[in-house]
C-alpha cells in the first residue's frame, strides 16, 4: 500500500470511529438534554424538537432512541433516579453505624445525589403534572416512590428492630422522613430560584435540623433517674 493510500485508510478509519463514538454519546447527550428542559419547562411544554436541538441532533436521531415522548421521560427517570436504587440498598445494607447516623447520612446523601442536582426538578414536575399524564404518574409511583418508601421503611425499621428507635407507624413514618427532603426540592425549583424572595434557607442546615427534630421524637426514652433523695 503506498503511502497516500495508507493515509486515506487511516482517516477514514479516524473518521468511522468517531462517528461510531458519537453516535454511542447520543443516547446519554439526549437525556441530559432532555432533563434540562423538563424541568425548565414541564413535560407538556418541553416539545421532541427542542431535545433535539439541544443535544445537537435531528428530531429523526431522537427517535431512533426513544420512541415517543413520553419514553424519553421514563429514561430521564431511570437514569437519574430509579436506576439507582440496587446502589443505594447496597449502601445501606453495608452501613454498620448507628441508625440514627444512617438516617442523617440518607437525607444528607439524597440532597447530594438528587435535590442539588437537575433531577431534584423531577419532584416539582410530578407534583404539578401527574394528574394530567396518569400513566407516567403511575410509572413514577412504580419506579420512585415505592422504592424510596420501601429503602426509607427499612432504615426505619432497623432502628426499632436494634432498640434504637421506639415501635411507631411505619406508614406515616415514611412520610415523616420524606416531607423534609420533598419541600426542600420543590422550594429550590420555585420560590428558592426567584430574585428578591428570601433565600436565607441553606439546605444542608435545613436537613441537618430536621433530621435532629425526627430523631428526638423516635429515639428510645431515658430510663427515668433514681430518685437518691430517699
Amino acid at each position: 500500500m503506498s503511502p497516500i493510500s495508507k493515509l486515506i485508510c487511516d482517516t477514514r478509519a479516524k473518521v468511522h470511529a468517531k462517528r461510531e463514538r458519537r453516535k454511542e454519546a447520543r443516547p446519554g447527550e439526549l437525556l441530559a438534554a432532555a432533563l434540562e428542559l423538563f424541568v425548565e419547562k414541564g413535560f407538556a411544554a418541553t416539545k421532541s424538537e427542542e431535545v433535539a436541538r439541544r443535544a445537537g441532533v435531528s428530531k429523526g436521531t431522537l427517535f431512533l432512541y426513544f420512541a415517543s415522548k413520553e419514553e424519553l421521560f421514563k429514561a430521564v427517570i431511570r437514569e437519574n433516579i430509579a436506576g439507582r436504587f440496587p446502589e443505594w440498598n447496597a449502601e445501606f445494607d453495608a452501613y454498620t453505624g448507628s441508625t440514627a447516623d444512617l438516617l442523617r447520612h440518607t437525607m444528607m446523601i439524597a440532597w447530594q445525589r438528587v435535590g442539588a442536582t437537575k433531577a431534584g426538578g423531577i419532584t416539582k414536575l410530578m407534583m404539578s403534572e401527574a394528574s394530567n399524564f396518569p400513566e407516567l404518574a403511575a410509572f413514577y409511583q412504580k419506579e420512585v416512590i415505592e422504592p424510596g418508601h420501601e429503602l426509607i421503611r427499612r432504615i426505619l425499621q432497623r432502628g426499632v428492630d436494634r432498640g434504637e428507635f421506639r415501635p411507631i407507624d411505619m406508614k406515616y413514618g415514611i412520610y415523616t422522613v420524606l416531607a423534609p427532603m420533598i419541600f426542600l426540592m420543590t422550594w429550590r425549583h420555585s420560590l428558592g430560584a426567584c430574585a428578591g424572595c428570601d433565600n436565607n434557607l441553606v439546605p444542608e442546615e435545613y436537613l441537618a435540623a430536621q433530621a435532629e427534630t425526627i430523631l428526638h421524637g423516635l429515639c428510645q426514652p431515658a430510663p427515668p433517674k433514681k430518685d437518691r433523695s430517699r
